[in-house]
Order: structure tokens, then C-alpha cells, then sequence
């Protein structure tokens, strides 16, 4: 294939039969002189305040820190912004449980906190009955976690299933952590090659799996290209081929439905800080199927999962269920502030989050077309609103300049080698009118950079 859009080259754009790019937009010639753009940009925003003006979950963003101001924010794929009955919850638990009730409070609340919150997560965000998710460690600590645990479990169980499957696109973390636990226990990965403005499909996965796979490791939702999995199909490609499945939900949970009981998943992990705006450095959460928790070990044997924590024995035994995943002292104050958006989720529920998500990234993609395509941008992520997860990715070769020039402006998205500017679209806090100012940005800090 050959092409004179260096950004659609350096991601990956395939031809279809007509020889035209598969990711190129199908948008009317858009407006080219200062006149026609001024036109677009008006019929745009009357778009937009019609949009904002019918969208149910509307009235919320008002409950989020930082929302009345002109800032426009297109990272909450990254960390989301918090409730201003978060900045509520933390000044009392400092003032009121940590102050008031200090060592008690372990007693009192705080040591089944971990538990109480990871059933609300589960119920609210990824379709898990109770008792098989955890608020704990970091998202890398658990992922090490469940999928050393995995690996150990399925070659136990057959010798010979020494494989681990990854996709070479997946973020750094779970490429990096499945390289060191192949190492560390003999086993090899095995890599499946993706476009990168998609991600793995069924076809990929079933090419990939066989006699040798133990343990698959997927991200439910991409997070260069956004580019949504059909967890349910690829789980059972793997389930048939004999391997146990570890699901990345960082960049689905709170934005896009999850059903990890019907979708049949064994493990799954996934970060509080994006879409469920815990704050920065919020402790992720594990789900572990309830079939397996008691035959799989986990690595890293702490006090807190033992099945007496206060026993102090010379020797460790697991806890029975979701107890001994856990290794540490949870993290407390890190998990106060994801207690709101939960609540919020299960009162509009996650299908109206997810119907704002389509809608806010129909709108994105539209207006890319019209203001951005005309220079040279390249969406570089799926069109098809049933393949997308929460966010956009826009490429062209400047935008890593653009990037740090629209910070400077109050225009805050995120920059992903090669040349993708990511738009993430919170569904709770974020409008069609910020989207439509902030990408209106984009284009002149494109125009500026070029």
C-alpha cells in the first residue's frame, strides 16, 4: 500500500477493494477559507447546544470539580475529574474517622472497605455478583497478580500450556509484566500482531490460541485507537482452545458495559482513576471468578490475605474467596473518593453512560471531519460506534507540538506515540459544547504546528 498521509502510514491504515483507506472519513468537501470555517464552526455549535440541550445525563456535570470553568478537559481516559461530594467525603474521613476514631476504625469499617467497594464496583460497573471483586494494589500489582496466578494454575494443570498471549499493541504494562513473568516461570509469550487503529478480533485471537496457551491477556477497550473488544467471543475462543482469560478493563470500567459473569470471564483488572474518577493513584480493583478463587495462589504472599490476619503464624495459609488476593494494608483514603461515582453509575445506570459515550464520540468524529480532516488529521480509531470504546484518537505528524501548545491553553488532551492526539470523553462530566471548543482548539494548534 502506498499513501501520501505520513500520519495514516505510520498507524497502519489499510485499503480496502477501491483502493480508499478504511479509516479515511466520509465527509463532504469541508469549508477551506476563514469564511467557510466560521460558517461550520456556527452550524456546529448549534449541533452541539442541541445535543447538550437533549441529553439526560446533563444536569451532572455540574457535581464535578472544575466543570463551570472554560478549561476544557478531553482526559478523563486518563484521570478523571472528581466529585464535589468527593471533596466533601475526604475532609470528613480525615476530620471525623481517621481523627476522630483513629486505630478503631480499622475494626469499625475500614478493614472490609476493600470488599464493600469492590461488590459496589462489581454490581455498578462490570456485572459482577457479589464476593469476586477487590479494591487493592495497583493496577500493575494485580495484574501481576492474576496473571502469574493464571500461568501457574494452567501449567499445573497441563505442562505443556506454557503460552502467553498478548497483543503487541497492549499497554506497555501488561506487555512488559507478561515478557518478565514468562522469564521468570519458563514460559514464552506469544504475539499477536494488531492495526493500530484497532485491536485484536476474533480472527486474530483464534490464529493465535492452541495446545500450548495457558493464559490469554486482552484489554477490553484499546488504549491507543479506543478500539472495543468483543470480550464475550474472544473469551470463548479461549475457553476453547483450554486457556484461562485476563481481562484489562482500565479503559472500559465507568464508560462502557461490562458483563463479566454472562461474558463467562475468569479474571479481570482494572484501574479506579479514569473513568471512576478515584483520583490520582487510586487503588485498582481485581475480579476473580468465585469458581476459582480457591484453586488459584497468588504470588505475593502478604499478612492481609492470610485466613488469620491477626494470628502473626509462623506459616501462611490463603484466605478462602477474594481475601487472598490481597497482600498489604489496603489503601484506605485512596479508595474514599470512587465511592461517589459508583453511586453515581448505579442511579443513571451504565447503558445511559455508555448511550452519552457513543453520542459524545459520534459528535468528535464528526467535527474532526469537518474542521480537522482538511489538515491533514487522520481519525485513528474505529468509526463504527460498536467497536469504540470512550475515546478518539486523532493522528498527524504534529501533534505532539500541539499537544504541549493546547496545555499552555487550557486544552488539556493527551499525546500517544506515533503522532495520536487522544480525545477521552467522560460521559458524566464532559459536554458536546467543551467537546466541540476544545476540538475547534485543536485545529488551530494544528494550523500553528504545520
Amino acid at each position: 500500500m502506498t499513501t501520501s498521509d505520513p500520519a495514516a502510514a505510520a498507524l497502519g491504515a489499510r485499503e480496502d477493494s477501491s483502493g480508499r483507506a478504511v479509516h479515511a472519513p466520509d465527509a463532504p468537501d469541508a469549508p477551506r477559507t476563514a469564511q467557510e470555517r466560521t460558517g461550520t464552526r456556527a452550524r456546529l455549535a448549534a449541533t452541539a447546544s442541541d445535543l447538550d440541550a437533549a441529553d439526560p445525563l446533563r444536569t451532572h456535570r455540574d457535581a464535578f470539580v472544575g466543570a463551570e470553568t472554560s478549561l476544557v478537559y478531553f482526559d478523563g481516559n486518563s484521570l478523571g475529574r472528581p466529585l464535589r461530594a468527593s471533596v466533601d467525603r475526604l475532609a470528613a474521613f480525615a476530620r471525623d474517622e481517621w481523627g476522630g476514631r483513629l486505630i478503631r476504625g480499622w475494626d469499625e469499617s475500614w478493614m472490609q472497605l476493600p470488599f464493600d467497594i469492590g461488590d459496589t464496583l462489581g454490581r455498578a460497573a462490570i456485572g459482577a455478583a457479589a464476593g469476586q471483586t477487590v479494591i487493592g494494589d495497583s493496577t500493575t500489582v494485580l495484574l501481576y497478580k492474576l496473571v502469574r496466578a493464571a500461568f501457574d494454575a494452567a501449567v499445573a494443570a497441563d505442562p505443556a500450556r506454557v503460552e502467553i498471549v498478548v497483543d503487541r499493541d497492549n499497554f506497555p504494562t501488561d506487555r512488559y509484566l507478561v515478557e518478565g513473568i514468562a522469564d521468570e516461570r519458563g514460559g514464552r509469550v506469544r504475539w499477536v500482531d494488531v492495526d493500530l487503529a484497532g485491536g485484536v478480533s476474533a480472527d486474530l485471537l483464534q490464529g493465535a490460541v492452541g495446545p500450548a496457551t495457558g493464559v490469554v491477556l486482552l484489554s477490553h477497550v484499546a488504549y491507543r485507537s479506543g478500539y472495543l473488544a468483543d470480550a464475550a467471543t474472544l473469551t470463548r475462543i479461549a475457553h476453547d482452545a483450554g486457556a484461562l482469560v485476563v481481562w484489562d478493563l482500565c479503559h472500559s470500567a465507568g464508560s462502557v458495559p461490562v458483563e463479566a459473569d454472562a461474558w463467562d470471564f475468569d479474571l479481570a483488572v482494572g484501574c479506579t482513576y479514569k473513568y471512576l474518577n478515584g483520583g490520582p493513584g487510586s487503588p485498582a480493583f481485581a475480579y476473580v471468578a468465585a469458581r476459582l478463587q480457591d484453586r488459584l495462589a497468588q504470588p505475593i504472599q502478604g499478612w492481609m490475605g492470610a485466613a488469620d490476619v491477626f494470628a502473626m503464624g509462623p506459616e501462611y495459609r490463603p484466605a478462602a474467596g477474594m481475601r487472598r488476593f490481597l497482600s498489604g494494608t489496603p489503601p484506605i483514603v485512596g479508595m474514599l473518593a470512587m465511592q461517589d461515582t459508583l453511586a453515581l453509575l448505579e442511579d443513571v445506570g451504565i447503558e445511559a453512560v455508555r448511550d452519552k459515550s457513543i453520542a459524545l464520540t459520534e459528535f468528535a468524529v464528526q467535527v474532526s471531519d469537518e474542521l480537522l480532516t482538511p489538515l491533514g488529521v487522520v481519525v485513528a480509531s474505529p468509526r463504527d460506534p460498536q467497536t469504540r470504546g470512550g475515546h478518539v484518537t486523532l493522528s498527524h505528524p504534529a501533534m505532539r507540538a500541539v499537544t504541549a501548545r493546547l496545555w499552555t491553553q487550557d486544552v488539556i488532551p493527551d499525546y500517544r506515540d506515533p503522532g495520536g492526539l487522544r480525545i477521552g470523553l467522560s460521559p458524566l462530566s464532559t459536554s458536546f459544547a467543551e467537546t466541540l471548543a476544545g476540538l475547534a482548539a485543536v485545529a488551530e494548534a494544528v494550523r500553528a504546528e504545520s
